[in-house]
């Protein structure tokens, strides 16, 4: 590393783990930009999400898959899994070949050993480049191997379907160790250049049919197609050189620009510069901590695919930033973007970041509202969401907390109070503050607009419509920040009708939010066709958390030894308690009962943050007890997507990590916790 400091190291696999592990085990490497390279330890592509580059395009294409797969071997030894041929679904790296595959400085490394051959191998994507490079060095080993690599390929959009006919149009153009390749469709081609001595593209057009994708069969997905290959590289290796290949959608002379020793020292500078810059010494003698900084630096992009919103935020003299809610497959939202932003960006020392994302968001209000997502490869957001406006309020505080930004938050102050103004008038998706009690009410046919959003085939699974516990939560937290913020800009009129909106509220609240049948509060009051609900959920923790609780402190200690009794796992909180009839233990199966469990007790790790903040508040000063609540996630750092945390677990042990790979808020409210207990 360039600093000589010693490398965050992650180990995902070492000889001796089980084999079934390389299937299960992920890799991912991004870009800045949304677009990224994943894929499992053995090699072979599990999802229709995993491939070399996945390369994010401007709007309508999105990201798209540009390169699927490579198949690797020296000599006679097998590097990679390979799922082609006959359908036939599971094959692993050479036996004991594999010594260990590794992060270090986040980044993925394989080692191989076997007969006196040791070889290396590394995935890089330069930052802001929608470009991967995969390379190979000879650590020992006689010279003269040579190194066989057949990249098979299907341009698609990554979330497309597996089973679509691959191009029967495609064009290779060889130019030296420069090779073009389209498909027809007039996409941007996939340019590679290929690294080393003697390296050539050998002529051997393939078509690979039957590629077997057995995660999205489990998932209830098309899980078969077809893939095509131009060839084989071939490239003589020799011991301390560099062998491989660059795949790029970039422009010839940007592709050119680094060479792989120079990429790989450069990214490596820049991810030393993120340790450093977190500026906490915890993350240099603390693997954990050093991982999370590293792997929150995943989330952070430039819009790229919305070229339009990024020219415009640019004309004011801004620079467009956005969250991607995880990977595979989210793309920026709203509410994960607010909630994961003091993590992400505050707890990392990216302040400029933090306001950047702020600023970015702030443009998109319309009638009162942030944009609950932007879907792939469009460009406008979509707005239905009744809590993510109110998170923009929390996310703001904690920027202005740590920053002491004033110039960002009097440019906002006219949005804010706009936005109150909204929700008390009434805007989109009947959100609206009740006139007769002051409680923030929401709830549309069709819609799903709390963060408990599951929805299949019409089917809203938790539509939550009524006056949903967090959301108003988050309302009076919001009334009171801004309440806060008039005071201090000198604005006494909107300040005090702030304050009437807050005191009315809450009192509303206290009243009608607690059950004094099981001693905690009602998940939704005046739910649609009437009665409210006593399930037992996590979105009542936020009327402790939050830095305005919104419910009586004699009330604090009740609410949070429920939620401890009853939803509280060592890998986060469960969605709903076992003892509610609609309890599934498992997150499984095809997209109906993943969907029929998203939010009937499957464990969501981002709910630690909000936990471990109640539990100080009714446990002051017990700083080893909040950590413990934190271990469970460093020891499984590296059972699914190495060095990252998933989006959720099962609800019941061995709490299997499921849904998106890796999540921002996820990580982003681990990190956060870490460094406010360290």
């Amino acid at each position: 590393m360039p600093s000589g400091q010693p490398f965050p190291r992650q180990i995902g696999w070492k000889r001796g783990d089980p084999q079934e592990a390389l299937l299960a085990r992920e890799w991912l490497v991004t870009n800045g930009l949304g677009g990224y390279s994943s894929g499992t330890i053995g090699g072979a592509a599990t999802r229709r999400f995993h491939g070399k580059l996945i390369a994010a395009l401007p709007a309508p294409l999105g990201r798209f898959m540009m390169l699927n797969h490579l198949e690797e071997s020296v000599d006679s030894y097998k590097l990679s899994g390979d799922e082609h041929g006959g359908g036939k679904e599971i094959a692993y790296p050479e036996p004991d070949f594999l010594e260990e595959f590794v992060l270090e400085c986040g980044l993925p490394v394989w080692r191989y050993s076997k007969n006196g051959i040791r070889i290396e191998k590394r995935v890089v994507m330069p930052h802001l480049q929608n470009t991967t490079y995969i390379t190979y060095k000879l650590l020992e080993g006689p010279s003269g191997l040579t190194l066989h690599l057949r990249p098979s390929l299907k341009f698609r959009p990554h979330e497309g379907l597996v089973n679509e006919d691959v191009s029967t149009q495609w064009d290779v153009k060889v130019n030296g160790r420069e090779v073009e390749i389209s498909d027809g469709r007039g996409i941007t081609p996939l340019r590679l250049i290929l690294i080393g001595n003697d390296a050539r593209l050998a002529s051997d057009e393939r078509q690979l049919q039957h590629v077997i994708y057995r995660i999205e069969r489990s998932r209830g997905y098309e899980h078969e197609g077809t893939l095509w290959s131009p060839g084989v590289i071939q490239i003589a290796m020799n011991a301390g050189e560099t062998a491989g290949i660059v795949a790029s959608v970039e422009a010839w002379d940007v592709v050119r620009a680094l060479g792989p020793d120079e990429c790989c020292e450069a990214e490596l500078a820049r991810r030393e510069k993120l340790l450093a810059m977190s500026g906490r010494q915890e993350h240099r003698q603390d693997n954990f901590s050093a991982q999370l900084v590293l792997a929150a630096d995943q989330f952070l992009v430039r819009p790229g695919t919305r070229a339009g919103d990024a020219a415009r935020i640019a004309a004011m003299g801004d620079e467009p930033r956005t969250v991607i809610a995880g990977y595979h497959w989210f793309t920026d939202w709203g509410r994960d973007t607010m909630i994961s932003l003091e993590g992400l960006t505050l707890a990392t020392n990216r302040n400029r970041e933090a306001g950047n994302i702020l600023r970015t968001f702030a443009s998109y209000i319309r009638d009162g509202l942030i944009p609950n997502l932007f879907p792939e490869g469009e460009r406008g957001g979509l707005y239905h969401t009744a809590d993510a406006t109110m998170w923009f309020f929390h996310a703001i505080k904690r920027y202005v907390d740590y920053t002491g930004d004033r110039e960002t938050l009097r440019a906002l102050l006219p949005k804010l109070i706009d936005i109150i103004d909204h929700h008390v008038r009434g805007t989109h998706f009947n959100i609206h503050v009740d006139p007769n009690d002051g409680l923030l009410a929401q709830g549309a046919e069709g819609y799903q607009l709390t963060w408990m959003d599951a929805k299949v085939d019409g089917w809203v699974v938790t539509p939550r419509r009524g006056k949903a516990v967090e959301i108003n939560a988050l309302y009076y937290n919001a009334l009171r920040i801004l309440q806060q913020y008039l005071v201090e800009e000198g604005d006494t009129t909107n300040a005090r009708r702030m304050e009437e909106l807050a005191l009315r509220a809450r009192t509303s609240f206290n009243a009608r939010f607690w059950n004094a049948q099981t001693q905690c509060l009602y998940d939704v009051v005046d739910c649609e066709g009437g009665g409210d609900d006593p399930a037992i959920r996590p979105n009542q923790i936020f009327s402790v958390s939050l830095p305005y609780p919104v419910l009586d402190e004699s009330r604090w200690r009740s609410v949070v030894d429920v939620v401890r009794a009853k939803l509280l796992t060592p890998m986060g909180l469960r969605s709903l308690s076992p003892d509610h009839p609609d309890y599934k233990p498992k997150y499984d199966g095809d997209l109906r009962a993943r969907d029929a469990a998203y939010h009937q007790g499957t464990v969501w790790a981002w709910l630690i943050g909000p936990f471990l903040e109640a539990w100080l508040r009714v446990n002051p000063g017990d700083r080893e007890g909040a950590l413990a609540l934190l271990e469970g996630f460093a020891k499984r750092l590296g059972d699914s997507c190495i060095g990252t945390i998933s989006e959720v677990f099962d609800a019941e042990p061995p709490y299997h990590p499921r849904g998106c790979a890796s999540q921002a808020w996820s990580v982003a409210e681990v990190l956060r916790g870490l460094r406010a207990l360290r």
